[in-house]
């Protein structure tokens, strides 16, 4: 089984070493360095499971940890040099599907990956692709096709596209729209919103003034059409 892996560390030594082993075991993975980047690749990239180091800077791996719990049900694998009952009990009260002390022994980390992928059922068993009518959503490669045509996204393009076609006929309010897209960025207002959508429009729409697909619900938001 594969999966789509977040390393959030920010010893980038050790998250090399992570992702190295976890990587041998045929694994996607990403690293970021601090908890608000965390934040903003989990929202953006919804990984699998998240190897998440609680001491890090801008926002804890606690914090992470327990703003991620109350928005999704992926899989998180603690890993601290703090190693005190308390601690562990405190990982696991939030949220935390596993715990492990530092120093981490790469192939007991790998095990307990493996582990909470079977649990959890995540990785490629299931599909990483969002299909909604001609338009499909790779989130396993971070790939969009319109009438299988390959389509060139931002990040932030792929994340509001993504939002919306997890859940076509729903109302994303445009803060909403930041709050699961944008993370913790500052000076992000609704025009930015309006900005992004009106760029994702001319890619993906045969007609942006007319779209088939990213819709506008005047006084509320946006929404992808169902199919």
């Amino acid at each position: 089984m594969t999966a789509r892996v977040l390393v959030a560390d920010d010893d980038p030594k050790h998250a090399q070493l992570i992702r190295l082993y976890l990587e041998r075991e045929g694994h996607q993975v990403m690293t970021v360095g601090d908890g608000r980047a965390a934040l903003e690749m989990a929202r953006s990239r919804r990984p699998d499971l998240i190897v998440l180091d609680i001491m890090m800077p801008l926002v804890d791996g606690l914090d992470v940890c327990r703003i991620l719990r109350a928005e999704s049900n992926v899989a998180i694998l603690l890993v601290t040099a703090r190693a005190s009952e308390n601690d562990m009990l405190l990982g696991l009260d939030i949220g935390a599907d596993d715990y492990l002390a530092k120093p981490v022994s790469p192939r007991e980390l790998t095990a307990r990956v493996r582990a909470l992928l079977r649990r959890t059922g995540a990785g490629e068993e299931s599909s990483s692709i969002i299909r909604v009518g001609d338009l499909e959503v790779d989130t396993g490669r971070f790939e969009v096709r319109v009438d299988a045509e390959p389509i060139n996204l931002t990040a932030k393009e792929f994340g509001i596209l993504e939002l919306l076609a997890r859940e076509p006929g729903r109302v994303f309010t445009r803060g909403q729209i930041i709050d699961k897209t944008f993370g913790f960025e500052h000076d992000v207002s609704e025009r930015t919103v309006d900005a992004h959508v009106v760029n994702l429009r001319r890619k993906i729409e045969a007609n942006p003034a007319e779209p088939r697909y990213v819709q506008t619900v005047y006084g509320r938001g946006y929404r992808m059409a169902e199919p």
